[in-house]
C-alpha cells in the first residue's frame, strides 16, 4: 500500500497506480474550478502531491517545492522546521 508523508502525518493511498492518477487528476480539476463553493484552491497541492507517487515531473516539482520549503523554514523558523522534520544541520542538545 502507497501513503505520502505530508506535514509530519502518514496519509495512506489507493494501490492502483491508475487509481491514484485518476483521483490526482481530479484533485488538480477541482482545484483549478476552487472558486466554486465546496471545491477550493487547496486541491491543486493535494492532487500534485498524490500525482508524485506515480508521475516523475511531478515528484520532482514536489521535492524540489519541499527542498525550498524546508530551508526557508529552517532560516525563519527553525522551531517549525523542526517539528516538521526539516533539520537545520546543527546539534541541538
Amino acid at each position: 500500500m502507497h501513503s505520502v508523508k505530508f506535514g509530519g502525518r502518514k496519509f495512506h493511498l489507493p494501490g492502483h497506480p491508475v487509481v491514484r492518477i485518476i483521483l490526482g487528476g481530479l484533485l488538480i480539476l477541482g482545484g483549478v474550478l476552487g472558486f466554486l463553493p465546496i471545491l477550493g484552491f487547496w486541491m491543486v497541492p493535494l492532487g500534485l502531491l498524490i500525482l508524485a507517487v506515480d508521475v516523475p515531473i511531478a515528484r520532482r516539482l514536489r521535492r524540489r517545492a519541499e527542498i525550498r520549503l524546508g530551508r526557508w523554514l529552517v532560516r525563519k523558523h527553525p522551531k517549525w522546521a523542526r517539528r516538521f522534520g526539516f533539520s537545520s544541520g546543527e546539534k541541538t542538545t
